[in-house]
């Protein structure tokens, strides 16, 4: 069964409806949409905003309003819905929801950004290994465990315009690019680069720099699938086209009915 996934930090919800949204889902041909960034709560819509055309959709927003949160929008319900990793510290910021179908665990999620201070920096990193500590037990399920979102650190200089005038800076420091070495290194696939090894593509710009127009830009965004079951995804793409928000849509497809494994 072929199903397409996109995932997207809107950077608000309700400001990305006003850009379109619905539109865009709607014309994506998307079965499943993960939403970082949200900052809204399902009380807090109306609900023709949950649920329009052949899409319903599941939350996990932040203790605090108008802050984070992640949203999952999808066509087919799936067997099973969680929040969070479990562990409140992180999970009172609305960082993570997944979805279960017969053929993968789907986490849609938000990585801290740690470009607050040192303190927001520990943060990010303990949940950097949280959250591996936890994909690694999905995985022995034997089903797919497919992670996207905004991890909020470009791994290679590939992945950013410039890479050396911002090493010093959060989203590219070594530390932080460590943990995307230490996954890889561990059998975590990054699906964009299985399918594109040219440079230039981005999924995030500064907005006050104007640097959209420029293409001066990060690759933050991020699909990524356990080896052994990569031979599930038959594309990888960047939708840079796509406006409404500082990050663009990104995608995969998959092809469930060849899994062997």
């Amino acid at each position: 069964m072929a199903v397409k996934i996109l995932s997207w930090n809107v950077n608000g919800y309700r400001a990305a409806l006003g850009k379109g949204f619905k539109e865009f889902l709607e014309t994506s041909g998307a079965d499943i949409a993960g939403l970082q960034e949200v900052k809204a709560a399902p009380e807090q819509l109306a609900p023709e905003d949950l649920a329009f055309g052949d899409y319903k959709s599941h939350w996990c927003p932040a203790e605090r309003k108008g802050y984070s949160g992640v949203a999952a929008f999808f066509k087919a319900p799936p067997l099973s819905v969680s929040r969070g990793l479990g562990l409140g510290k992180y999970d009172v910021e609305g960082r993570v929801i997944t979805l279960e179908y017969p053929a993968f665990h789907l986490l849609n999620v938000y990585f801290p950004n740690g470009g607050q201070g040192p303190e927001r920096l520990a943060y990010k990193l303990d949940f950097y290994g949280a959250f591996l500590e936890h994909i690694e037990t999905l995985r022995k399920t034997g089903k797919a465990v497919i992670f996207c979102g905004d991890v909020n650190t470009a791994h290679r200089e590939i992945d950013l315009a410039r890479p050396k005038e911002n090493v010093n800076n959060s989203g590219f420091m070594p530390v932080e690019r460590a943990w995307l070495d230490k996954i890889t290194a561990m059998g975590w696939v990054d699906t964009f680069r299985l399918f594109h090894a040219e440079p230039d593509n981005y999924t995030w710009w500064d907005y006050k720099t104007r640097a959209r127009e420029r293409n001066v830009g990060w690759r933050i965004d991020y699909f990524f699938i356990n080896e052994e079951k990569m031979g599930l995804v038959k594309n990888a793409f960047i939708l840079p086209e796509i406006q409404g928000s500082d990050h663009c849509p990104i995608g995969i497809e998959l092809e469930t009915g060849k899994d062997k494994g």
